[in-house]
């Protein structure tokens, strides 16, 4: 087996192995456990069974290239759609509460906690003379890392949580024993980031590692998850939102730093803004890392392609992991394609239209009813759904070709086609070409499993490889990559300038160079060229229109549009696709097809920016203040 696929995997499997021997697992963070002692001192007596429990602690870390299927990211947000009957829809349509908690994995990361505060506690003990100190440092900074991730795992969609700290919770007390309240939100940010820090000092964290180590946090790791906390904290949602005024801890003596204290800041804080850049500023400056370009750079298509395509290349700071594309893929390629295929995640119409044209500027600035408004300067033609003769552009292994599809496709940036597949178009799989339609009974509509927004995501299949004779290939996920950082850096600092927040000097110059240089890796003229009079206001709303695009379908959507606040106005109300329910047959795309069609109408309410925190915990810890709304 490739060792860079076994350190992974192993993350991923070895609490099954591990847990039944060593360790009683617990339903929840509160629960008890039984004696461990029988067994427990046994652990650190051999190299084998300490690495064991290590990789036992990092087993909670997710895997992002799963993502879609298992979590609300994508198919919960304005980006995209997942047709598969998952606890998404609980969130879509406004039916879940407390009692019933999409995903509910809080338990799942307070035993990832508690698994990484044994470890750290008791590694040193390990005595098999054949294990080096510096292998336990390192395995010790590793559960470190992951003990803090964990902590970030839950604040992003709970928000302020319990902090541990190296406690392992007394499970022989009682019940009351054990009530304790929530650590506010700026104390919860303050360790994850202490903790992270602390972990890029440590002389065992790595810059980089060798091929047989890829997927172990480095420095640049801990200080990404850094960068990314502070752009959320300084955003609306965590900084000075009044919807979370009433939102306060009980008042306790057990606990008297913590008694009846707001919970999430009270006021507005803009200086975080520029601890947001300085965050993001720390690895943009690190010449580890550089936007991936393929071979010259001069092909925007194979320069996007490649993020997810070309493995541990330059771009990429961390992922959970090197891993097959089975799951991706298998729900991204249409039915029409022979062999496995369950194509039935995709972006929307919403998420279509975000795209800019081939000139850089942005076709759609907004709705009338289900019809556009169109950015005239932009080239997008009025008549969207006729069709004209055009040539597809070359990517992912395939020459260009013409193509007879609506001018609603043709003309757009290159990321739109990497991205983005549409009906009546062909999919490339391996010397492979398919002409897939998304019409009632088409080739890709056969069953439940199609895309209810007629169009499926394109950029994390591999189309050099033939899924239809069981050729699926790896992809290292990009869980966080330069580009981001980009983003993080640009957004913050025009945050500043609108806030009157003084920038250290060349940030603003800076910023507006790495929005061009992100630009023109695919293919598009710089911001400013494009749209030389917009006010900072405006520069913001672009930034997160270039945010939207660049990291489409990698887990930031749906945060961004809560962290923003924006998500009543875009993740509620109508979600609009084509018209898949016309009937159509074999590969061919019927006219009636392409008509914009809200095929589903999504609920979001106030309540709805943060998760619920369980009823069963809720009815056991007398002390815990639940989430606003709930």
């Amino acid at each position: 087996m490739n060792m860079k696929i076994s350190i992974i995997q192993s993350f991923q499997i070895i609490c099954l192995l591990v847990g039944t021997s060593f360790f009683v697992s617990c339903d929840d963070f509160l629960d008890r456990q039984e004696d461990e002692k029988l067994t427990f001192d046994k652990i650190w007596e051999t190299r084998n069974n300490t690495r064991s429990y290590w990789l036992n602690s990092m087993s909670f870390l997710p895997n992002d290239a799963d993502d879609f299927n298992y979590s609300p990211w994508l198919g919960a947000s304005d980006e995209g759609s997942v047709t598969y009957d998952r606890d998404t829809r609980w969130i879509n349509f406004g039916s879940w509460n407390a009692s019933s908690v999409p995903y509910y994995k809080m338990d799942f990361y307070y035993k990832g906690i508690r698994e990484c505060n044994i470890f750290m506690q008791n590694v040193d003990r390990c005595s098999d003379p054949i294990v080096t100190k510096e292998e336990l440092a390192q395995w010790k900074v590793q559960s470190r890392f992951a003990r803090a991730y964990y902590y970030f795992m839950m604040m992003r969609i709970y928000g302020p949580v319990f902090l541990l700290g190296d406690e392992l919770l007394d499970f022989t007390a009682s019940t009351e024993d054990l009530y304790r309240p929530r650590n506010t939100w700026d104390e919860c940010v303050n360790y994850v980031v202490s903790e992270m820090e602390a972990c890029i000092n440590d002389p065992a964290m790595a810059e980089n590692y060798s091929d047989a180590e890829k997927g172990l946090a480095t420095k640049g790791a801990c200080q990404a998850l850094i960068a990314r906390l502070k752009l959320y904290s300084a955003r609306d949602l965590f900084n000075g939102n009044k919807l979370y005024s009433s939102v306060i801890n009980p008042v306790t003596d057990k606990f008297p730093e913590l008694s009846g204290v707001h919970l999430f800041p009270q006021e507005y804080d803009a200086n975080k803004w520029l601890e947001a850049a300085k965050a993001a500023k720390a690895l943009i400056d690190n010449p580890l890392y550089k936007l991936y370009r393929a071979g010259d750079g001069s092909d925007p298509y194979a320069n996007y392609y490649g993020i997810t395509q070309e493995h541990w290349n330059s771009e990429l700071i961390w992922s959970t992991g090197y891993k097959g594309r089975y799951t991706m893929g298998v729900h991204t390629v249409p039915t029409g394609i022979s062999g496995t295929a369950y194509g039935g995640v995709g972006p929307t119409q919403q998420q279509v239209d975000a795209y800019a044209m081939s000139n850089g500027r942005y076709p759609i600035s907004g709705y009338s009813g289900t019809n556009p408004v169109i950015d005239t300067q932009s080239g997008y033609s009025e008549d969207e759904f006729e069709k004209t003769t055009w040539e597809y552009p070359a990517w992912g292994g395939a020459a260009a070709y013409d193509l007879n599809a609506p001018n609603m496709y043709k003309d757009r940036e290159p990321r739109f086609y990497v991205s983005v597949f549409f009906g009546g178009n062909k999919w490339h799989h391996g010397s492979g070409m398919t002409l897939i339609s998304f019409a009632k009974g088409g080739n890709g509509n056969k069953s439940h499993d199609y895309p209810k927004s007629g169009y499926l995501i394109n950029r994390f299949y591999d189309h050099t490889l033939n899924s239809a004779s069981g050729q699926w290939g790896n992809i290292v996920f990009p869980t966080f990559r330069l580009a981001e950082m980009y983003l993080n850096f640009i957004e913050s600092v025009l945050e500043c300038k609108k806030r009157n927040v003084a920038l250290p000097s060349g940030y603003e110059t800076q910023a507006m160079e790495l929005w061009a240089d992100l630009r023109g890796r695919a293919g598009l003229a710089s911001i400013t060229d494009v749209y030389p009079n917009a006010t900072t206001e405006e520069l913001i709303e672009l930034c997160r229109r270039e945010r939207r695009i660049e990291l489409a379908f990698e887990n930031h959507r749906y945060f961004d549009t809560r962290t923003w606040m924006i998500s009543k106005e875009v993740d509620g109300g109508p979600i609009y696709g084509m018209n898949t329910q016309f009937p159509g047959s074999g590969d061919e795309t019927p006219d009636g097809f392409w008509e914009r069609v809200a095929f589903e109408t999504r609920v979001f309410e106030d309540n709805h920016y943060l998760y619920p925190f369980s009823q069963r915990e809720l009815d056991r810890n007398k002390l815990l203040t639940q989430n606003y709304g709930w």
